[in-house]
């Protein structure tokens, strides 16, 4: 795959390529290595054995995820990779092996197998972990130094018992996992395919319909088809939603260079980023005094004193803070309470319909009269009728954003739209 220059990504570093699905060990909970490890003590004690292990199997290489040893040995210990062929266990689980050796010394390819002296390996017993479907997640092995004639169906049923336990322990840790990685393979390919675009709708003011502001926002057409706020909450929960805001952020600025200098850009940007060290550098180059900064959140806001001390240097440059999706929830009242923003942006659940229910019309009306108290804008988000727009210049809401006023339009579209209005 062609290297992307820094400039094509907005200065952002993206990853080289999509993580492959054989190439990482699947992330264990402790919870489940603290059950897998008294698994291996219970069974290698109960069969009097010198070791036992699990191992995941990671394309042509095996981890050992799980080790318990009766006295130290080299060579085995968890998190070790070491080839796959190289034991037993694709021997067994390719059935050239049987599942239980009572004695090593009397199968020729066990003897084959450089560990068995090295070790030495005298007796060994090893069952597939199956996880869904037939899938092999790795095996379950234990051996002894010496050979161990005694051993029979009974203990290796008992092997297959464990497994399977082990097996029901693993499997919603092995989807969890399949689903993560299938949100990096994803978020990969969506940034290496050029997503995403920036579009801009604009903000009018009510009082002289003047388009004060432009809200940039991200636009993803690589599959799957989902909207903005997924790829986004995808991208979050797999480590990447700062970079991805970023990005969105450095190619907002990239276009906004040919807007008039009147209007500001709107910008979205999570606690998270702000909480990084790197939102001043992405708007390098813009007039922070021309940049809004619209807060949004899906998570609780634990504790208020960072993001307080985050603001104050953006403040401090001149840029205003603007609480997204204001009346949709709780969290959002206080972030309005406790952060004293320049800019309360009304959700659409409350705009729509906003002239047919007097219940949200008083909701608008009181968010309007906290306005004038305290010299904050509203903007109500959303609105897509002549009724809701003057009901909302009726309760003494001062800008408006949505389909009405002004679609999401690229750049070019919007430079078109505002020679016009």
């Amino acid at each position: 795959m062609k290297s992307k220059n820094i400039a094509e990504t907005g200065g952002i570093m993206l990853p080289a390529s999509a993580v492959q699905a054989d190439s990482l060990p699947i992330v264990l909970s402790p919870r489940v290595t603290e059950s897998m490890d008294r698994v291996l003590t219970s069974i290698r004690s109960h069969l009097r054995m010198d070791v036992a292990f699990i191992t995941e199997f990671l394309g042509s290489s095996r981890i050992f995820r799980g080790v318990d040893l009766s006295h130290p040995l080299d060579g085995i210990a968890t998190g070790q990779v070491i080839p796959i062929g190289s034991g037993y266990c694709q021997h067994v689980t390719a059935g050239r092996l049987p599942q239980l050796i009572a004695d090593t010394s009397m199968v020729p390819l066990a003897l084959s197998i450089p560990e068995t002296l090295a070790l030495p390996i005298g007796a060994h017993l090893s069952v597939p972990i199956q996880v869904d479907h037939g899938r092999v997640f790795g095996t379950f092995c234990c051996f002894s130094h010496r050979a161990m004639p005694e051993l029979g169906p009974p203990e290796l049923e008992l092997m297959h018992t464990f497994g399977r336990m082990i097996a029901l322990e693993l499997i919603q840790e092995v989807q969890r996992d399949e689903t993560q990685r299938s949100r990096i393979e994803r978020v990969h390919a969506a940034l290496w395919s050029g997503d995403p675009a920036m579009v801009f709708q604009p903000v009018i003011r009510l009082e002289d319909q003047k388009v004060v502001a432009v809200e940039a926002l991200a636009r993803f057409a690589h599959q799957p088809v989902q909207p903005p706020d997924r790829w986004f909450a995808d991208a979050a929960a797999v480590g990447m939603g700062v970079t991805l805001e970023l990005l969105a952020i450095r190619r907002a600025i990239a276009s906004c260079r040919a807007l008039p200098a009147d209007i500001a850009l709107n910008i979205n940007v999570s606690p998270q980023t702000l909480l990084g060290e790197n939102l001043l550098l992405a708007l390098h180059g813009f007039d922070p005094r021309r940049v809004t900064v619209e807060l949004t959140e899906h998570e609780p806001v634990a504790d208020y004193t960072p993001l307080l001390k985050a603001i104050r240097p953006l403040r401090e440059v001149g840029m205003k803070l603007a609480i997204d999706d204001a009346g949709a929830g709780y969290s959002s009242m206080r972030h309005v309470l406790t952060l004293q923003p320049d800019i309360v942006k009304l959700d659409v659940s409350l705009t729509r319909d906003i002239d047919k229910d007097p219940v949200r019309e008083a909701m608008a009306a009181a968010l309007g009269e906290f306005a004038r108290r305290t010299n904050t804008v509203v903007v109500a988000e959303g609105v897509e009728t002549t009724a809701e727009l003057e009901t909302l210049r009726h309760v003494g809401i001062a800008e408006v954003q949505g389909y009405l006023t002004g679609r999401p339009m690229p750049m070019p579209a919007l430079l078109d739209y505002l020679k016009r209005t």
